[in-house]
């Protein structure tokens, strides 16, 4: 029914209008996606540094450098050459999934051995806050499964290939990291889980003696390539932002010789190394759980609302109304409940999604700006499309 390129936006910019269009991408780019990638460059560092303090955590600015390191290179690949970014996305894919295909392995092995016994509930924690803030953890693995919408001007047969994509993926991810988790609790128990920093390394540890080492390098580069392709995924979303003039225009442009979104890529990176101040994992998981659902809540709020608005649309794909509404239900449980059982996160999590209003307001909604706002705005732009060598798409550079 929208065919439009850049999924959860482009959704509520047809429905709601452009202020709710705004806060999303608001909440995308400035929360989620840098969020996102200082979570996963902050894991990185952790099993990288895992084998060398074996004993105890790693130092935490020994982290978050290492962290930087790792976003402040891939920056590098992306802004030199897409053909680059894309390789390393295929082959460091590959060893995310020959990590975990030789974890289920050996927990399949595990279990013909009848390793079992920590398979149980006992000491878990039943109150509704926790099990309401276990989900933004649980749920962090699945970040990603309706970044295909971005594109999907770009995909043919989309009535058929989309749906197609989506199930196929979620399913795939959903049974690799099930049988995951289950071969983690044939060797460890949950206590152990919870207190490892690097479940894979104490995992690995048990089970593979001398080669434990192994575990570690192949989770490293999974999320090596991770960070990887929250960089080379969010030049999309700022286009389309920018084609609805929400987003600087700075940031659809490219490099005049590498022909990479060198702005959008070094934005992306910034914001995400502002994040790593904090080296709290889970925290960071808070804040982006808290914004993510609460956001992706309202774009599936688009459907019943669209059917009961606008009934005569064409639908080549037609859902239930049953699944919306129990989707809706969900994002309710997920976001409320968290504000009792971690108010300071979650309202650090409000906070940054109300910096949107005023940002709104000044640079979309006041049209009438005075003179000397737009002259600086454009010798602002002007300054950074010479510095940086970019130019738009359709516009002739001036350098």
């Amino acid at each position: 029914m929208i065919r439009k390129s850049g999924a959860d936006y482009a959704y509520i910019m047809e429905t709601f209008g452009p202020f709710l269009a705004f806060v999303r991408l608001w909440i995308e780019c400035m929360i989620v996606r840098p969020c996102s990638q200082a979570i996963v460059a902050l894991t990185f560092s952790v099993y990288v540094m895992k084998p060398f303090f074996p004993a105890c955590e790693p130092p935490e600015d020994a982290a978050r450098l290492l962290a930087v390191c790792c976003i402040c290179v891939l920056t590098f690949v992306n802004c030199y050459d897409v053909k680059w970014a894309t390789r390393v996305q295929d082959v460091f894919t590959y060893a995310k999934l020959l990590a975990l295909f030789i974890i289920i392995a050996a927990g399949v092995y595990q279990l013909t051995q009848g390793k079992t016994e920590h398979f149980s509930f006992i000491n878990t924690k039943t109150e509704v806050t926790s099990l309401a803030l276990s989900f933004y953890s649980g749920l962090f693995a699945y970040n990603g499964w309706n970044y295909l919408n971005f594109i999907i001007e770009e995909l043919k047969d989309p009535v058929r290939n989309l749906p197609l994509a989506i199930a196929i993926s979620c399913t795939l991810v959903t049974v690799v990291y099930t049988f995951t988790n289950v071969a983690f609790y044939t060797t460890l128990s949950p206590a152990e889980v919870l207190g490892s920093e690097a479940v894979a390394v104490s995992f690995a540890n048990r089970l593979f003696g001398s080669f434990a080492w192994t575990i570690p390098v192949f989770v490293a580069l999974s999320t090596f390539g991770a960070v990887n392709g929250i960089l080379l995924t969010s030049s999309r979303l700022f286009y389309s932002g920018a084609m609805h003039g929400q987003m600087p225009e700075l940031l659809t442009m490219i490099q005049t010789s590498r022909m990479t979104p060198a702005p959008a890529v070094l934005v992306m990176a910034l914001l995400s190394m502002l994040y790593l101040t904090s080296s709290n994992i889970f925290a960071l998981i808070n804040y982006v759980g808290f914004a993510t659902w609460l956001s992706i809540g309202v774009s599936v709020l688009c459907l019943p609302w669209l059917r009961w608005k606008q009934p005569n649309l064409e639908r080549p794909i037609r859902v239930n109304l049953i699944w919306p509404v129990l989707y809706l239900a969900a994002t309710i449980f997920v976001t409320a409940v968290p504000m009792v059982a971690s108010p300071v996160e979650t309202g650090i999590g409000i906070l940054m999604i109300l910096t949107s209003i005023p940002v709104y307001v000044i640079f979309i909604m006041w049209q009438n700006k005075p003179l000397w706002f737009a002259k600086g705005s454009a010798s602002i732009t002007a300054m950074l499309q010479r510095l940086l060598v970019v130019v738009g798409k359709s516009k002739t550079a001036r350098l």
